[in-house]
């Protein structure tokens, strides 16, 4: 049975959702990031795009291109809670969804549509979905592969729905730069350059030997495969998560201990937030650290017990940091804390007689979830966590320079 495999890219998601809340917003070049000189572009209205701006680019940059540009932090919780009402749609038309991040998924439709054609129309029928219930826009690619899907989901943005089938390989696929192609990163893209191969057609034209002296021969094989067109690679719904995890820059390097035990507690705080969120527990944490001079530590360390609660996270990255962490009088430019070893919450031997004070933990925690779920993520807050007034802050949210993932 031929393959029929969607790629669902929704279109520069963070700021589509920030004007469907605000439609004073329409129209108007929008950013989502924070501005300064350690600031990054998570992502930008298309209106934006119009001046060069571009997700993971530096903030200056950015404000130096746009200088007229709407800011916005952005929302986590609220593209979050979107992104799930987006996967719902998609499962109203099959049950094998791979997401791939918080704004894209794969949909396999094999057996479901009888070839591209149908495969098309079923994502016609995704999209207006998302117009109507949602007010968002997604580009969608449909190929008979993962590869091939996703390539085409970028060929028509914002608002594209492209087809590709082996046979639209020469004209639509092979004149692509090399880049293109999964796999070459800068390195790998100047290596191929140097040989004259600046296409993915002309990839395939190399010669075979001459291809492998400039990568490799594993590296030659994959990209010649996939300049074919060939990819295997099944969709996989329901792929566990591995690890969770939160890290901030800061517009400036953080040195007061106060400063950084508060963050360690936002970062505890959130990663706590998203596991119980998922209905998992962690069996490791870890902190990453920066300094100014970019000098970087990464610490992991094995919890006593698997959990989902702030205090017992929080306590984890503090011994990390206090005992393996030598900043030597530097102050933090970047903290991250994450866990991993994740599984089922309750799926362990449940202990004999469980902890009076983790039992009113996790009650106030659930407690705490429910109301913020009901009335968003601002609606209650740890004390130590609430925003100081402007002069008067010492640390945390006003300092950060990047918090959400780039989308594009």
């Amino acid at each position: 049975m031929d393959r029929v495999i969607l790629h669902i890219d929704m279109d520069a998601f963070y700021a589509a959702v920030e004007v469907r809340e605000n439609p004073a917003l329409a129209g108007r070049p929008l950013i989502i990031g924070h501005r300064g000189r350690r600031g990054v572009v998570s992502t930008c209205s298309y209106e934006a795009r119009k001046f060069g701006v571009r997700s993971a680019m530096p903030s200056v940059t950015a404000e130096r291109l746009c200088p007229d540009a709407v800011w916005l932090a952005g929302r986590m919780s609220l593209y979050v809670k979107v992104s799930r009402e987006i996967r719902s749609v998609m499962s109203d038309f099959s049950p094998l969804i791979e997401p791939l991040s918080i704004d894209e998924a794969f949909v396999d439709l094999t057996g479901i549509a009888l070839d591209l054609a149908g495969g098309a129309e079923t994502a016609r029928e995704i999209r207006q979905r998302i117009r109507d219930e949602r007010c968002l826009t997604a580009s969608v690619g449909v190929a008979p592969n993962k590869f091939l899907a996703k390539l085409a989901s970028d060929m028509d943005k914002p608002d594209g729905l492209t087809v590709i089938a082996m046979e639209d390989l020469p004209k639509k696929v092979w004149p692509l730069p090399v880049e293109r192609l999964w796999g070459v990163g800068p390195s790998t893209a100047r290596r191929l350059r140097s040989g004259g191969i600046t296409r993915i057609g002309t990839l395939l034209e190399a010669d075979r030997a001459a291809l492998e002296s400039l990568i490799g021969a594993n590296s030659a094989r994959h990209l010649t495969a996939l300049a074919r067109g060939e990819d295997d690679r099944p969709v996989v719904a329901g792929r566990a998560a591995k690890s969770i995890s939160e890290e901030r820059t800061y517009g400036e390097d953080l040195t007061d201990p106060t400063q950084i035990d508060r963050a360690l507690l936002a970062r505890a705080e959130g990663v706590a937030r998203q596991l119980r969120r998922d209905g998992l527990v962690a069996h490791t944490a870890h902190i990453k650290v920066r300094t100014g001079d970019f000098t970087t530590w990464t610490r992991s360390l094995t919890l006593p017990t698997p959990t989902d609660l702030t205090e017992p996270l929080l306590e984890a990255a503090r011994e990390m940091f206090r005992e393996r962490i030598r900043l030597g009088g530097k102050g933090v430019r970047l903290l991250g804390f994450g866990v991993s070893g994740l599984e089922p919450a309750r799926s362990g031997q449940a202990a004999l007689f469980e902890d009076p004070d983790e039992r009113r933990a996790r009650a106030m925690a659930l407690a705490a979830d429910a109301v913020r779920d009901k009335l968003g993520e601002a609606a209650l807050t740890r004390a130590r966590l609430l925003k100081r007034p402007r002069g008067r802050d010492d640390g945390e949210e006003s300092e950060e320079a990047s918090s959400l993932p780039s989308v594009d």
